[in-house]
């Protein structure tokens, strides 16, 4: 991975709720943490087409339920 994730942000849907999750940026790379944990917790790390492939899933309802 080139360079740290940094950058963190939450969605805007999550307003104060405790149960969400953050996500970050790096030169090639995208992480993903618990936002409860913030610096203290683990990365999963994506490239930027295996998260673009999850979004476009996301927003195509591939994940409902």
């Amino acid at each position: 991975m080139t360079g740290r994730v940094t950058d963190w942000r939450k969605s805007t849907r999550s307003h104060a709720a405790n149960g969400c999750v953050e996500v970050g940026s790096a030169a090639d790379r995208v992480g993903v943490r618990d936002s409860k944990l913030g610096a203290g917790s683990p990365v999963l790390v994506f490239t930027a087409a295996e998260w673009a492939s999850f979004t476009a899933g996301a927003r195509r309802g591939a994940f409902d339920r």
